[in-house]
């Protein structure tokens, strides 16, 4: 499974939602066998799990560089609190 993991992280994110959307049309299409459709099924699972969490880095990358435009993070009033 760590190798499923590691080949998914060096997809681009393009990739991994290309093959999620293959994999949602051959589940939807009815043609694979059981075995077959419990191992896209768990493959799926995995490319969700993989772009979710690149999904949550880029919105907190998102928060972070937005909070800096805004001036939100001033290095003096975060000082000031620590003390």
């Amino acid at each position: 499974m760590a190798d499923i993991n590691e080949e998914i992280q060096n997809m681009t994110f393009r990739q991994a939602m290309a093959e999620l959307d293959q994999i949602v049309a051959q589940l939807e299409s009815n043609t694979l066998e059981l075995e077959e459709s419990l191992q896209k099924y768990e493959r799926g699972v995995a490319l969700i799990v993989s772009l979710k969490g690149r999904l949550n880095e880029a919105q907190q990358r998102v928060d972070v560089l937005m909070g800096e435009l805004s001036g939100e993070t001033d290095d003096k009033v975060q000082d000031t609190t620590l003390s």
